[in-house]
């Protein structure tokens, strides 16, 4: 898996401030059960982990990830919450190292994007799955952003974002294709649910934590590998960003799409 954001300090604060923005809208309908067991598969530095396991403090959850600088974030964060219902295990979704049928419930979050091979992904989470249990997936769809005021360099900063992915082996589309993905996998009963930001002044803590600190500041992550590789020259850069920036003013707009999926193993 390449990971196009990285692993820096400031893109575990953006892992963390996006998840904290976006809990009600993305979390308040995933609900287990006391004494349920749930596989978060690809846990990162554990942004999603504290929101499903406050919000879930009878469940208990095995959250993965195949990398270990992630996982001690994740456990720093936990510790931080007093959080005991997580068990943290460094595992890679290709090779999982569970008996069958060993989970009531899975959660992948932001992960089937950075993967060349999304349907294998499921394919290889399916058989830990209990029969009857299910699986949720949520991921975002870049191509969904747009914004007010319209600045076409500010479009071309988001789609060095989009064709980066793709170079690296993902797929920052990959929200609006989580239905075929699901399907192809071999679950069933799919549901899925469009989740839209929508932000302007009148909601100033979705400016901030959505618009500025979580999708602007993604954008700006990839800023050296897009003027390496001749994505955009520096002066083109700079004004898409500050143009960027514009939609988080007094008059600006933002609206961005998140798609969450559901399904049953049959």
């Amino acid at each position: 898996m390449n990971y196009v954001h990285g692993y820096s300090t400031r893109e575990s604060i953006r892992l963390v401030d996006q998840a904290t923005t976006l809990a009600e809208l993305l979390h308040n309908d995933t609900i287990y059960s006391a004494g349920r067991t749930v596989l978060e598969a690809g846990c990162g530095v554990g942004a999603q982990t504290v929101i499903l396991a406050k919000n879930n403090p009878q469940a208990h959850f095995t959250s993965i990830d195949i990398s270990q600088t992630s996982l001690q974030a994740a456990a720093t964060l936990l510790a931080q919450e007093h959080l005991t219902n997580v068990t943290l295990q460094n595992a890679d979704i290709f090779a999982l190292p569970f008996p069958l049928e060993s989970f009531d419930h899975i959660f992948v979050c932001f992960v089937l994007e950075h993967l060349e091979d999304p349907i294998a992904a499921l394919r290889c989470l399916q058989p830990v799955l209990k029969r009857g249990g299910s699986i949720t997936v949520i991921e975002g769809d870049h191509g969904s952003a747009y914004f007010h005021p319209e600045s076409q360099l500010a479009s071309r900063t988001i789609q060095c974002l989009i064709d980066i992915q793709k170079k690296l082996g993902g797929n920052s589309l990959i929200g609006r294709q989580l239905y075929p993905l699901l399907n192809h996998a071999g679950f069933e009963n799919i549901k899925i649910s469009p989740r839209m930001v929508y932000t302007d002044s009148s909601r100033p803590d979705l400016v901030e934590g959505f618009t500025r600190n979580t999708f602007i500041a993604m954008v700006e992550g990839v800023r050296e590998q897009a003027l390496t590789w001749r994505l955009m020259n520096e002066n083109q850069w700079d004004t898409g960003i500050a143009d960027l920036y514009t939609s988080t003013s007094d008059d600006g707009v933002f609206c961005y799409t998140f798609f969450k999926g559901t399904a049953i193993r049959g």
